[in-house]
């Protein structure tokens, strides 16, 4: 039985990466470079490190847990189990290595390799916004400040928005993927003191082994900054994604049911209340953010360390890595459902541009009394009173114009009535959608 929704509800292929074999098995690869590094450098014999490497193809989970529950340390019963594997030589398995010279590298090599899955799913949700922000670049709909209706704006537009912050996320996850693809064999407390007089040359070699880059300088651990930078870059995409997903439910309000998040024929909305279609996916993202929000705290409390270590970091980052990176996966997943899926209802996109009746085209006007003369301020303070006065009869704003002396004065037949038509309000919409997604995915 799971405990976390990750290992069952919102379990994706994310989680492969954490699993205990996983972590098993990159801890012994580890273990096998640096054999063959040692090897190389004639510190073992060649037959020593073939041996270690063989053995570690039959080290099993259960073989280590077996041993970890008599010496209550994970690392040092691998060390053992495949010590074991590897009767001639096993008296060379981790020489000259702690703890954390593998446990650090091997988990580079986890979040690098993570890291790079959600670098696809990155890919792959700004195709599905590309798509979308060049097929409703000139669908016009309102646009809304502080919850209330302003000016026209086009759906391309809000699609192509969220393209160009997700293209920030995936530059800001590339810099955190090269920051934290450093491995370290450096020993007890970074001197490499147990490595000899060639231990820069084994660190090159294992880390080239393991597509690795030598970390420069290290305590007995890789300094956590480089881990905190890469989940606060996750925490920064998760937010993005929910900008998303609460943009859909406030436009799948009943009031407003311009959009909605795909529904199937047999989905049910409530228990109670048979009409009801709840924007659920929306919500579960929104609700997700949430817990990956809440790892930066727990990343940044870990790069303090004692001296040149402590274990603080050690029992959090068991929580904070798996779950970070399989919340997130998730929710990229289904963000990426919910849009290519996402349903569109052009009458009531119509219904609320008119819902004002012409007051979002009250900057136009004020645009257009400026050009004939009249002075800007002016031109603000005549049309926030005659909007006003439309808004306080219940009238159409033109018909209140149409009244005003001063717009007699300056507009001719026609002239007045072309300024109230939202499609011809968008500015440069399209030309700013075509250039916000120009660059590649």
């Amino acid at each position: 039985m799971s405990l976390l929704p990750i290992e069952s509800r919102y379990r994706t292929e994310m989680a492969a990466f954490f699993e205990e074999d996983a972590r098993l098995s990159s801890w012994l690869r580890v273990e096998v470079a640096l054999a063959s590094a040692h090897a190389q450098l004639g510190h073992m014999p060649k037959a020593a490190a073939a041996e270690i490497e063989a053995g570690a193809a039959k080290v099993r989970l259960k073989d280590t847990q077996d041993i970890e529950a008599s010496i209550h340390h994970d690392l040092m019963a691998m060390v053992r189990a495949l010590s074991d594997q590897c009767p001639k030589y096993g008296g060379f398995v981790h020489l000259g290595a702690t703890s954390y010279d593998i446990e650090d590298t091997a988990l580079a090599m986890t979040l690098r390799d993570a890291s790079n899955l959600m670098r696809n799913r990155l890919i792959s949700l700004r195709k599905v916004l590309k798509s979308l922000a060049l097929e409703k670049a000139n669908l016009v709909c309102v646009g809304r400040t502080h919850g209330q209706h302003a000016v026209p704006t086009t759906y391309g537009m809000k699609f192509a928005l969220y393209y160009s912050a997700l293209g920030r996320a995936k530059a800001r996850l590339d810099a955190a993927i090269t920051r934290i693809s450093y491995g370290k064999m450096s020993g007890a407390t970074g001197t490499m003191a147990t490595f000899g007089a060639d231990a820069f040359k084994l660190q090159e070699i294992v880390m080239g082994n393991l597509g690795l880059t030598p970390d420069p300088i290290t305590s007995q651990i890789i300094s956590r900054d480089r881990h905190a930078e890469l989940i606060t870059t996750l925490a920064v995409t998760a937010s993005t994604i929910e900008q998303i997903a609460q943009e859909i439910r406030h436009l799948q309000r009943t009031e407003i049911g311009e959009v909605a998040e795909p529904f199937s024929t047999k989905q049910v909305g409530s228990s109670t209340m048979p009409q009801k279609r709840n924007p659920h996916k929306c919500e579960r993202i929104c609700s997700l953010a949430r817990v990956v929000r809440s790892q930066v705290q727990i990343s940044l409390e870990d790069i303090p360390s004692e001296h040149e270590r402590d274990l603080t970091n050690s029992a959090a980052e068991r929580f904070l890595f798996p779950l970070t990176f399989c919340t997130l996966d998730y929710m990229m997943l289904e963000m990426c459902a919910v849009l290519s899926g996402l349903q569109f209802f052009p009458s009531a996109i119509e219904r609320n541009l008119q819902m004002t009746q012409g007051g979002i085209m009250a900057e136009r006007v004020m645009m257009a009394l400026t050009e004939r003369g009249m002075g800007r301020q002016d031109a603000h303070e005549f049309m926030r009173n005659a909007s006003r006065e439309a808004a306080a009869a219940r009238r159409p704003l033109i018909d209140i114009l149409r009244e005003k002396p001063q717009v007699a004065k300056l507009f001719k037949t026609g002239e007045l009535e072309a300024l109230f038509n939202p499609a011809t309000y968008v500015g440069q919409a399209p030309e700013i959608v075509k250039r916000a997604v120009a660059e590649e995915p």
